[in-house]
């Protein structure tokens, strides 16, 4: 839908079911408020929809601005079933800057707010543009107030993250905290909402603004509950990948190569490595700068009877300038590089440009794997 700041936005398809279902809600509200405008209702209803997701961008753009200003990459932001959300690829350095990071979200819902009930103050109550101002008004009001609850995946979540995690000086002991309040409060979401919204304790309006029957109000608390649920279990996970990813070193998992001229026959070649206890071939040219690397898959698909016939050089995929990595990188950086240049073998060579060896896509994924399947410290 466009790049503020840089960063691409985007709309789930499930949008379009909430914004008809709002639409349909509001629109059945306008009808006893303002009962004049007849069918047109639904336009103003259409409207606040639009409107709301709106104040929702604005939100996850303060997210995205403070992410951008501490040097954080942001994948994208998309607008989906409740709300929105921001795809920051890294963490946060300190507490500090998680805490910001995620509080600036809430504090401009709460601007919003400020912004319509002054504008409300400018209008006739009873009026179009009051209703509208009133509910958007409202809306960011709950925004900002749900997403200041004290559990992940939420705002405030991050927040209680932050504060665990200053204390503790431990990022995981702060997201296992924040993990356990979300479930808690996924519990407490999916038994209290139906209970709260059926007694009254809302608000004497309450049945006016939602105009949710009892079977209707736990579906809404359910998905909440589910979202929250769940949200705060992956964000267990990602703390995890990311406690684990320093373990993947690309010294500690490269293969050691031998180099061999492009015309050397596959039997020699694999001969050679044998010899040298080495598991990857590297073809070099006469200067011994290196060319590209044998894959592993060609090497087995080759019969043994065939090998002294064959050339490494016909089974061997040209190097890049992204094949090239350097023997120091490890967690993110490694996995960035990797992702950058999409292939099964890499070059990874020392910062002088020595060869150092071959790293193997599918020795990374297994070390991945092994690194999440241990415990947490």
């Amino acid at each position: 839908m466009g790049r503020p700041f840089g960063v691409p936005v985007y709309v789930a398809p499930s949008w379009f079911l909430v914004a008809a279902l709002i639409t349909w809600v509001f629109g059945g509200q306008l009808e006893r408020v303002l009962p004049e405008l007849g069918a047109a209702r639904y336009l103003v209803s259409l409207f606040f929809a639009v409107a709301f997701y709106a104040s929702v961008l604005v939100h996850e753009l303060a997210h995205t601005v403070a992410a951008l200003r501490f040097k954080l990459p942001v994948r994208r932001i998309q607008l989906q079933f409740f709300g929105g959300v921001s795809e920051i690829e890294k963490e946060s350095e300190t507490p500090g800057r998680e805490f910001v990071l995620a509080f600036v979200g809430p504090l401009l819902s709460l601007v919003l707010a400020g912004v319509f009930y002054a504008g409300l103050q400018a209008v006739e109550p009873g009026t179009v543009p009051g209703v509208l101002l009133a509910g958007l008004m409202i809306s960011n009001l709950i925004v900002a107030a749900f997403n200041l609850l004290p559990g992940l995946p939420l705002d405030g979540g991050r927040m209680l993250r932050a504060v665990v995690w200053k204390i503790t000086g431990k990022p995981m002991s702060g997201t296992i905290a924040a993990a356990w309040v979300g479930r808690a409060l996924a519990i407490s979401v999916l038994v209290g909402l139906p209970m709260l919204t059926q007694s009254g304790a809302l608000g004497s309006g309450a049945d006016e603004i939602s105009g949710m029957d009892t079977v209707t109000d736990a579906l809404l608390a359910a998905i909440l509950a589910a979202i929250i649920w769940t949200g705060a279990g992956n964000s267990l996970r990602m703390a995890r990948l990311r406690e684990h990813l320093p373990e993947l070193r690309a010294r500690t998992l490269t293969r050691r190569a031998v180099p061999v001229a492009t015309d050397t026959p596959l039997s020699e070649a694999l001969r050679r490595a044998n010899e040298a206890g080495a598991r990857a071939l590297v073809v070099v040219d006469a200067h011994g700068d290196p060319l590209s690397v044998v894959r592993e898959a060609a090497i087995v698909g080759v019969p043994e009877h065939r090998r002294p016939w064959v050339a490494v050089s016909g089974l061997a995929q040209e190097l890049t300038d992204g094949m090239r990595v350097s023997a120091e990188l490890a967690g993110e950086e490694l996995l960035d590089a990797l992702r950058a240049t999409p292939a099964t073998e890499y070059l990874v060579v020392e910062e002088t440009g020595e060869i150092y060896g071959v790293l193997s896509a599918a020795d990374v994924e297994r070390a991945f794997v092994k690194a999440m399947a241990r415990p947490s410290s």
